[in-house]
C-alpha cells in the first residue's frame, strides 16, 4: 500500500520536483498550493505524512500546524517544515507548535526521505500503543478496551480481552496452559481447568455470526491464535 503524503508548497517547480520524487519512492503525493486549501486536503485526505511550507498565501505554515494539532482524525498526523527560514529562533517556534521535524531549503531529497521514514517508523509504532490489529479480522482499542471482529463490536470479559491481547501480539504461538496462567493470571492459585474455561468464553464471543475459528487447540501443547492467510 502507498504512503498517502500531503505536501503544502505553494512553490510550483519545487512542488514539482518532489511529487516525481516521491511518487517514485511509492508515495502517493497531493499537492496543496493555498494554505486555507491545506487544513480541507489534510481533513479529507487523512495523509500518513504531511510536509508543510511556511510561508503560504492566506494561512501560514505556523497556523495550519497549530490547527491540524487541534482537529480529530488528523492531528497526530507527522509534519515536517520546509522553510527558508533556517534560524534557530524560527525552528524553535516551528517544532514548538506541533511539528515534528524541520528542513531548511535547499535540501537533500535522499534525507527528507530519511526523515519521513523515520517518522513513520514512530508514526506506526504510536499507533500501535493504541490499537491492535488482526489481519483485518480483528481490532483492539487498549485504551477505550473495546474489540471489535469484522466491524461487530465484540464483548468480553476482562480475562477474555488479556487473553486475546496476549493472542493478538504474539499471532501463531502456542501457549501452554501454565504459560497463560503465569502470564494472565500471575501468581494466584487458580486451577488448569480455568484456562479451558476462559477459552471456551473467548472463542465463542469473538467467532460471532459463523466466521471462522481464530483460536486453535494444539493437543497436548495448549492454545494460539491461528494464522489467517
Amino acid at each position: 500500500m502507498k504512503t498517502k503524503m500531503l505536501l503544502v508548497e505553494d512553490e510550483n517547480s519545487l512542488a514539482i520536483v518532489l511529487k516525481t520524487f516521491f511518487e517514485k519512492q511509492n508515495f502517493n503525493v497531493e499537492v496543496e498550493k493555498d494554505g486555507e486549501n491545506a487544513l480541507f486536503q489534510a481533513e479529507s485526505l487523512k495523509p500518513d505524512i504531511i510536509l508543510l511550507d511556511w510561508m503560504l498565501p492566506n494561512l501560514s505554515g505556523i497556523e495550519i500546524c497549530r490547527q491540524i494539532r487541534t482537529t480529530k482524525g488528523i492531528k497526530k498526523t507527522p509534519i515536517i517544515f520546509l522553510t527558508a527560514k533556517g534560524e534557530e529562533e524560527d525552528k524553535l517556534r516551528g517544532l514548538d507548535t506541533g511539528a515534528d521535524d524541520y528542513v531548511t531549503k535547499p535540501f537533500s531529497q535522499m534525507e527528507l526521505l530519511a526523515r519521513i521514514n523515520a517518522l513513520l517508523r514512530r508514526s506506526k509504532q504510536s499507533n500501535l500503543d493504541d490499537e491492535l490489529f488482526y489481519k483485518n479480522t480483528i481490532t483492539m482499542n487498549l485504551k477505550t478496551l473495546r474489540v471489535k471482529r469484522e466491524g461487530k463490536n465484540v464483548k468480553l470479559n476482562p480475562k477474555e480481552f488479556d487473553l486475546l491481547r496476549l493472542f493478538m501480539e504474539n499471532p501463531g504461538k502456542v501457549f501452554s496452559r501454565d504459560q497463560l496462567l503465569d502470564k494472565i493470571w500471575g501468581n494466584i492459585n487458580v486451577e488448569p481447568r480455568t484456562v479451558d474455561v476462559h477459552i471456551r468464553r473467548l472463542r465463542k464471543n469473538i467467532n460471532i455470526n459463523k466466521t471462522k475459528d481464530l483460536i486453535r487447540t494444539v493437543r497436548s501443547s495448549g492454545y494460539s491464535l491461528d494464522i489467517v492467510k
